[in-house]
């Protein structure tokens, strides 16, 4: 890639990185580089330079900073040529690779007056410094990333006047030789690096440190804190976060009397803060202590002397409220305010009342009772973000007396107000940028004062009583990206002015009683990604090529659409879900669907007909399959199978954000975004689907849901199936199959299983693991089928004979009672043609068998004749 260099001779600043230049002879005017004596600062990183790049600075005397990462340098390399830079002090030679370090440091201790040094994610291999070399002036050494060996550590040590050394992400395990000489260290910053425990025994020894960053290094005692951290009596900045870190802060923590930025968040730490030693860091501006097990007292009495503080985190902790507690004005004025956690029931702290410079504040999660803080607002002219979710807040929504010009973040989500959302709330607070009121009792319809919100991007009214129109909020929102209408009474038809939202994302009006048609002006809203319009009255059928640019989800379920699916979605290349159940569409399920990288396919209780696409087979990313209670015929697609190790896998770019209803165990669910990556399933009963079911289908082991049933399949259970390891749902009931049920007893995650009305034969399967639980409600209606839970036996109560293998009995002791009536007619015709057969052939047998016959004939008539009274009185009269 070629870049012009023209008219730069009094440039101070020159960035020409990351354009992957092959080299100095690539700069068109490269020469007049040289000329540039007024040029300090220098970027020429991500490029492609070599070596040579380094003989054209050297003319570039008011050179001060220098950015030369990310090239194609190799040691060794000469920097000599940059000794006459008397003003150069910062070098970024970041991600380079060395091996045998004496050439660079002869060329480092050229630069003596640099002071600032870049060589993070770069490989060393042996020393880098020594006492001898010119580098000992360097103040600030960064190697974040980097591999480093044990000697080039060691090395480190004669860096004697160094102030700043970074070692953060390193790729290797850190051990205190060559640091503890380091007298004159004062920021050390080893976040994210594994550390030696004998170096966090022994870290007191740098004295002089003043900032402090062990960020999730892993560490899991608190006994260093005693032995070493305790003994820095001049840090002003600690920062042990994320790591696991258990038991009580220890109480020589109070020493540290310097300490001004204090991180314990993420850890596993426990206590009372009103007895730990944090009452005695009187000096602390800034206090994170979020998400650990501390118990903190609402009242914030501990910090009262804190005359300094300005920011305290604290999520995820217990808050309670303190006993015999004499309340104290507080000293500190807090900026940033952060509380929140279970524990606590009652009304907002007294300590608010007196703060007014509030900019932040979260008190979530706490279960407050009390009435909303309209003067906490009032109060606090600067405050720019609240957050008051999931609390017991309750009564109408009061405004503070005056109009606030700050506030542009507002949740008072999940809590208990009710009323009407007041009138002027658009005039009172029109600066609002993030508006978010769901789950509580509003009712009435929606202020026209909400036009006066021109920054309003995002607002959630979800869950509430709301009624009436939703275009008095869309007169004059015109900056909206995410409107969340969902769950309330709202009437009217979409309005046309949400055609003048441009940067609308989202928009969720679901679960109210909409009606009208889609809108054609929809399909052309550039920036619409998320549509949920389901379980409204909208009616009419879908309009034509309806595919806004970069839509991913559409759900329009439980509507009254109606009419053929025919090209409304075509040429849709980033949708993800495309929901439609529950409507009256119908016709065929058009070939395009296949071309669009669908993840979930809903398509639910219509009147499609036809066979279902092949093309279905072509998506890589699918999940879900719902194409239940339709009139589909033909046969499953063989198709369904597992093609590559993705399908049917957790879904690695892009996540549906809204949540999808699916039938499973029976039931409907919601599965919720963060669940529907982790989930598969197929539904595709209550249609007149015929043919074998094809056994690829189980080579989808990681399938949760699989449901065939109410169709016309014939044929024997796949033994395949045996490897959906993950199924949790089976249900074949209602179709013809036949054969035995396969070996299905190691399908462990199994909790609904049913073959129901069927032609199954054979014994059901062995009561163990999940399959102990599945009552006589799965088997029922295979007469064929024996076996517990069934009441019918496989096995005769009284003794037999002993049995041979004639191939007569089935192994499992059971007889096909079909063939046994077909063997026994067949026999007795047998005896009977052989026994006319010898008739015919032998006159003295055809003799002998006459005569037996006459005789058997007298013989009963004069039987019946002497035991019947009426036949005796005839004869005896007729004598």
């Amino acid at each position: 890639m070629g870049v012009e260099l023209n008219n730069l001779t009094n440039l101070k600043e020159l960035d020409i990185g990351g354009n992957k230049i092959e080299g100095f002879k690539s700069l068109h005017g490269g020469e007049k580089l040289l000329n540039m004596s007024s040029l300090e600062y220098l970027y020429l990183d991500h490029n492609n330079f070599s070596n040579d790049i380094l003989s054209s600075i050297k003319g570039l005397s008011s050179l001060k900073t220098l950015w030369i990462g990310y090239n194609l340098l190799k040691g060794p390399f000469n920097l000599t040529g940059m000794k006459s830079l008397r003003n150069f002090s910062t070098l970024y030679l970041n991600h380079i690779t060395i091996k045998g370090t004496s050439m660079l440091l002869e060329s480092l201790g050229a630069l003596t007056h640099l002071k600032i040094l870049h060589l993070s994610w770069s490989n060393f291999e042996g020393t880098l410094f020594n006492k001898g070399s010119n580098v000992t002036n360097v103040k600030e050494l960064y190697l974040d990333g980097s591999s480093l060996d044990e000697n080039f550590l060691q090395s480190l040590e004669a860096l004697s006047s160094l102030k700043l050394l970074s070692l953060v992400q390193l790729n290797c395990t850190l051990s205190i030789q060559g640091l503890t000489r380091l007298k004159n260290l004062e920021h050390l910053y080893l976040n994210e690096s594994v550390i030696n425990g004998n170096f966090l025994q022994i870290i007191g020894v740098l004295s002089s440190l003043k900032t402090l960053s062990m960020r999730g290094c892993e560490l899991n005692s608190t006994m260093f804190m005693n032995q070493g951290l305790c003994e820095l009596k001049y840090v002003q900045s600690l920062d042990i976060s994320y790591n696991e870190l258990s038991g009580s802060l220890p109480l020589c923590l109070a020493n540290l009397t310097s300490l001004q930025q204090l991180d314990l968040s993420k850890n596993h730490f426990i206590g009372n803060i009103s007895l730990s030693p944090l009452r005695s860091l009187t000096s602390l501006q800034y206090l994170a202590l979020s998400y650990n097990l501390f118990q903190i007292p609402i009242s914030l009495s501990p910090f009262f002397n804190h005359s300094k503080l300005k920011y305290l985190g604290s999520r995820g902790n217990e808050i309670f409220v303190e006993t015999n507690h004499q309340y104290l004005n507080p000293r500190f004025q807090l900026e940033w305010l952060y509380l929140s956690g279970g524990g606590y029931c009652g009304a907002f702290p007294k300590f608010l009342h007196h703060q007014h410079n509030l900019q932040f504040v979260d008190l979530s999660h706490i279960q407050m009772r009390d009435v909303f803080p309209y003067w906490l607002i009032q109060n606090n002219t600067k405050l720019v973000t609240l957050y008051l979710l999931n609390n017991s807040l309750s009564g109408p929504l009061q405004l503070p007396l005056h109009s606030h010009m700050n506030l542009s973040r507002l949740d008072i989500s999940d809590n208990c107000f009710n009323g009407s959302i007041p009138v002027e709330i658009g005039t009172y607070l029109p600066k609002l940028i993030y508006l978010y009121m769901s789950g509580n009792g509003f009712k009435g319809s929606i202020p026209y004062s909400f036009g006066n919100m021109s920054l309003l991007g995002m607002l959630d009214l979800s869950n509430n009583r709301l009624s009436g129109s939703i275009s008095n909020l869309t007169m004059g929102c015109v900056s909206l990206h995410e409107l969340i209408l969902s769950n309330n009474s709202f009437t009217g038809s979409i309005p046309n002015s949400l055609s003048n939202c441009n940067n609308l994302r989202v928009l969720d009006v679901s679960y109210n009683n909409l009606s009208g048609k889609i809108p054609n002006w929809m399909r052309n809203m550039s920036s619409l990604q998320i549509l949920d319009l389901s379980q409204n009255y909208i009616s009419g059928s879908l309009p034509s090529n309806f595919c806004p640019l970069g839509i991913i989800e559409v759900h329009l379920s439980k509507n009254r659409l109606q009419g053929l699916l025919m090209d409304s979605f075509y040429n849709c290349l980033s949708l993800l879900v495309l929901d439609l159940g529950h409507n009256n569409l119908i016709g065929h399920i058009p070939n395009w669907i296949g071309e669009i990288p669908l993840g979930y396919v809903l398509l639910s209780h219509n009147h499609f007909e036809g066979e279902i696409p092949l093309q279905l087979c072509q998506l890589d990313n699918l999940h879900l399959i719902d194409l239940s209670h339709n009139n589909l015929s033909g046969h499953i697609p063989y198709c369904l199978r597992s093609t590559n190790d993705d399908w049917l896998a957790p879904i690695s770019s892009v996540q549906p954000e809204q949540p999808v209803e699916f039938t499973t165990k029976n039931n409907f669910y919601f599965y919720q975004p963060r669940i529907l990556p982790y989930f598969s399933g197929i539904d595709l009963s209550c249609n007149n689907l015929t043919g074998e079911i094809p056994p690829e289908i189980g080579n989808l082991s990681m399938i949760k849901v699989l449901n065939l049933s109410r169709n016309k399949l014939v044929g024997p259970i796949p033994p395949t199936f045996s490897n959906l390891k993950q199924i949790e749902s089976l249900d074949l009931s209602y179709n013809n199959l036949d054969g035995k049920i396969p070996q299905l007893t190691q399908l462990y995650s199994l909790a609904v299983f049913s073959v129901a009305h069927n032609n199954l034969s054979g014994k059901t399967p062995e009561r163990v693991a999940q399959f102990a639980t599945f009552e006589q409600s799965s088997y029922e209606g295979n007469p064929f089928l024996c076996g517990p839970p069934l009441p019918k036996s496989c096995y005769n109560t009284s003794p037999s004979p002993p049995r041979t293998s004639t191939g007569e009995q089935e192994d499992n002791g059971f007889m096909d009672l079909g063939v046994f009536y077909v063997s026994f007619v067949v026999s007795y015709i047998m005896v009977l043609l052989g026994i006319a057969a010898i008739l015919y052939i032998n006159p003295y047998w055809r003799g002998r068998w006459f005569y037996f016959i006459e005789m058997s004939l007298t013989n009963c008539y004069y039987f019946v004749v002497d035991n019947t009274p009426l036949f005796s009185k005839f004869r005896v009269s007729h004598n």
